[in-house]
């Protein structure tokens, strides 16, 4: 496949980052404190805000406090992240106006992962705190190509999460699935999977970029 964009957004957890054990680490944690089913909370986890997770599995605590609580855990839990397989190389190929990273993490989380694992943090990033409603919802992805300053459509996204598909989609972007948090099944409504950033090839041109996927 091969795909003509002007700018690529990416997520950042399952995508540029590896962090599934600290992510599913602390939510076992938080999950067992307030005596709720582990596997149930993780679930809902990924691909979420993390307020949207604590008001779905705790719906009549202090959303905000537990959120903030969760969050510093994962800021302060770098033990175990790696960059995603191929990311470095990729974002290197990458004009830094190019390019950005759309997350349902704040801005803070984000910042420190990139950081922990040696990979650039991007001109433009839209962080959980940072929108009115997550994925599903399209705001957080039409919103990146906007301080890109291209058109949604022009746009190609890389996600591994079936709220981050959607999110994108319904914001008229193609995107990528890359299986891992979820298995591939799950990102059937994607234009295409690869089964990780190493299967792209990059080569930017006056006229925006020329992605190539599975170029070897």
């Amino acid at each position: 496949m091969q795909f003509h964009c002007a700018a690529i957004l990416f997520d950042l957890d399952g995508v540029l980052v590896d962090s599934i054990a600290v992510v599913e680490k602390q939510w076992r944690i938080w999950a067992k404190k307030h005596g709720l089913d582990p596997k149930y909370v993780i679930d809902v986890a990924h691909g979420h805000r993390t307020v949207e997770t604590v008001a779905i599995a705790l719906p009549n605590g202090d959303h905000a406090a537990e959120a903030a609580a969760v969050e510093q855990a994962e800021i302060e839990d770098t033990a175990g992240l790696k960059a995603g397989v191929g990311a470095a190389e990729l974002v290197s190929k990458l004009p830094p106006n190019r390019w950005g990273v759309v997350t349902s993490g704040t801005r803070a989380l984000a910042t420190a992962r990139l950081r922990a694992v040696g990979l650039p943090v991007p001109l433009r990033m839209v962080p959980a705190d940072e929108v009115t409603k997550g994925k599903p919802d399209p705001e957080p992805y039409l919103k990146g190509a906007s301080l890109l300053g291209v058109l949604p459509q022009d746009c190609l996204v890389f996600e591994d999460a079936p709220t981050g598909v959607r999110a994108a989609s319904a914001a008229g972007m193609r995107v990528i699935g890359i299986p891992g948090t979820y298995a591939a099944n799950y990102l059937s409504h994607a234009d295409g999977t690869i089964a990780s950033l190493r299967d792209v090839d990059i080569t930017p041109n006056e006229d925006g970029l020329v992605v190539t996927i599975g170029a070897e």
